[in-house]
Formats: C-alpha cells, structure tokens, sequence
C-alpha cells in the first residue's frame, strides 16, 4: 500500500471538511472494497477520511411504517435488529448472507450502496423499496441514484447517511452465491406495496442493478411464485464469466425470484 493519511470524522461537517481538504481524499466505512483495492495499489489515495465512527450515521429507527438506517450501521446490526426485523424481515435476511461474521461486524449499509458493486446486495433492496438515499446535500430516489457499475448519482464529497423507505407488506430476497466470496451471482428482491410490485436483480446485469419490469407485471397481477413461470428472462446485457454464462444467469434470475416470493409469502 502506498502511504495515506487517516482521519477519524467525529462528524458529517467534519468529514466532508477533511475530505475537502485532503490530497485525492476518499470517504472509508468498513472498507471491505477500498481497502483491499488499495492492498494490491488500484487506488492510492492521500488521505482517508472514516466514517464509521459518526454518531449520526448509525443506527436503525423505525416510525409507523417509515423505516431509517443511518449509513454507518453495519450489516450485523442490520441482520439482528428487531425493530427492523418487525418492519422489513427480508432485509434483514439479506444482511444475514453477506460475506462471512468478519465481512457483518465490518460492512456498512452505506459503503454498500456508495460502492455500487453489481453483485452486492443492498443496491437490489433499495431498488426493489423504492429506496430514498439521503446525503449530506440532499435526498436521492433509488431509482435514479444508482447508475452503472461501481457508479452512483453522487457528486464529489457527497457523503451517504442514510437510507429510507416504507415497510413493505410483503418482501423476500433470494441470491445464487459464489461458493468463494459470496457475492450475487443472481440475487432478486421482491416487494410488494399497497398494490405496487417492484422487483430488482444484483449479480447478474453487465450495467449492475437493474429492475425486472415482466416479473413486476406478472406478480402484481398475482402475487405467487407460479405467475413467474410464465416469464422469460433475456439473457441479453446479462454477465458472462468464468462462473457462468449469461443464460446460466438469465436462468438463476427467475429461479431467484421465484424462492424470493416463497420466502416473502
């Protein structure tokens, strides 16, 4: 690794002023991405300002059926909180499977969705939610906040603290996992809301997350796992790599959907 400067943020203000000021700063949380990039010298930046210590941006809260997760909580906290188990249990099962117990106690909500990995989990969630990303600037719709690999709506500096939506009425997630990391291979989330039905895909779009807007047709007509029978995924946009092709993907998307929905009930 080439030399850094690290800095403790006891605050977002602070934070964004160090960044301001550092040399090619870089915003770190659990550092499950950058810091494994900077090991191997794909990224060097001069200064690394840490976010996961700001009071703010932690913790999980819940009023009626309007659930927050400040952006420093980490994917332990997700997984075994409660309250939010009582809102939305299918983030929280999410959260269960990422990466090994080092990954939970270390990853943060945040850095996920920030980092916009095209086979992580969190950015499928906050799609399938209709997701509101709230910065330090200002309040980003899911929709038009994550934008193409590893790439978000966000402006240089802006720093992610939370993420809020509406406790569905019925939600699931199911994921294909790499047997080696753990990451997506084909992970979909499901969500259904006063009638709406949203369905996004990680792990398997060569443009990263995307929604599947048949899937949502069929459940929103009927709301079972024998309606996405019917439903064919095109394999065109999807990955092709050594774990498998794009058909193979094309066809784990509708198997995940459909264990989605069983799981949602």
């Amino acid at each position: 690794m080439y030399a850094t400067n690290y800095h403790r943020a006891a605050s977002v203000s602070e934070a964004a002023s160090l960044f301001a000021g550092g040399a090619e700063a870089k915003y770190v949380s659990g550092g499950m991405t950058l810091i494994p990039t900077m090991k191997q010298r794909l990224a060097a930046p001069g200064d690394l300002v840490d976010l996961r210590h700001v009071p703010d941006m932690k913790g999980i809260a819940v009023d009626g059926r309007r659930v927050r997760i400040g952006a420093a909580t980490t994917h332990a906290e997700v997984a075994a909180s409660a309250v939010l188990k009582s809102a939305c249990p299918a983030i929280c099962q999410l959260a269960g499977m990422i990466g090994d117990p080092h990954v939970r106690h270390m990853g943060t909500i945040g850095g996920s969705v920030a980092n916009n990995d095209p086979a992580a989990d969190y950015p499928a969630a906050m799609l399938a939610l209709a997701a509101t990303i709230v910065t330090n600037r200002r309040e980003i719709a899911a929709d038009d906040f994550f934008t193409s690999l590893f790439e978000t709506a966000l402006e240089e500096g802006e720093i992610v603290t939370a993420l809020a939506f509406d406790a569905p009425d019925k939600a699931g997630y199911a994921k294909f996992r790499n047997p080696a990391s753990r990451y997506a291979m084909a992970g979909v989330f499901v969500a259904k809301n006063a009638g709406t039905v949203r369905v996004a895909v990680t792990g398997a779009g060569s443009d990263g997350v995307f929604r599947q807007a048949d899937m949502e047709a069929a459940l929103a007509a009927n709301w079972s796992a024998d309606s996405l029978s019917g439903v064919t995924v095109d394999s065109a946009g999807l990955i092709s790599d050594l774990h498998g092709d794009a058909e193979y993907r094309a066809n784990l998307v509708k198997v995940m959907a459909k264990r989605a929905v069983a799981s949602a009930g």
